[in-house]
């Protein structure tokens, strides 16, 4: 999981770890990756090489992010640009889910933002019952959004659900999608 706040333990991290909890419940071993400023202080590099890293032998991931002017922070925006050309192939097919914390709103377009990357390497999107965000301006807000916190549990259990369903395929013999060589079309002639 890859918490794209500038908050180490804000209320991103605090919805993360509702996940991380569920998942640990469940058997399945997760990480949190915190950013920070280390995109924006000359260590985006360091930053990209370890996620990178954490993500080839990761069975899914997840991107949390602080809403900022209904837009995922520039810093996690950032990673993810360097992140997907690079480990492309890593995370191609891989279940993934956004997540989104915001005191009010924004978070829809924030989530929209984040599941582009998701949509544009062939990854299947995780659901939840409602849109993947919390609400609150400290963490103590979040674990109060009851509506929240159960969305990150159910989010957490449907991508436990998919990542199982994908190794249950893989060992019956069900053929993953293999890449194609992609199509350019420029427009302007």
């Amino acid at each position: 999981m890859i918490n794209g706040s500038r908050r180490e333990h804000g209320c991103t991290y605090t919805a993360l770890q509702k996940m991380a909890e569920v998942f640990a419940e469940a058997g399945v071993e997760s990480e949190i990756i915190f950013v920070g400023k280390r995109a924006v202080n000359g260590e985006i590099d360091e930053l990209v090489k370890e996620i990178a890293g954490a993500a080839a032998t990761a069975d899914g991931i997840v991107v949390g992010s602080p809403v900022y002017y209904a837009s995922p922070t520039g810093e996690v925006l950032s990673v993810l640009d360097r992140l997907f050309s690079v480990a492309e192939a890593d995370l191609r097919f891989k279940p993934a889910a956004a997540v989104t914390s915001a005191r009010r709103a924004g978070t829809t377009a924030c989530l929209d933002a984040l599941n582009k990357y998701f949509m544009f390497n062939q990854m299947p999107i995780v659901s939840s019952r409602y849109w993947n965000m919390v609400h609150g301006s400290v963490p103590e807000d979040v674990k109060k959004d009851e509506e929240g916190l159960q969305i990150m549990e159910v989010l957490a259990k449907n991508m436990i659900w998919l990542m199982q369903s994908i190794a249950a395929g893989k060992e019956k013999g069900v053929v993953q999608p293999q890449p194609v060589k992609k199509v350019f079309t420029n427009f302007i002639r």
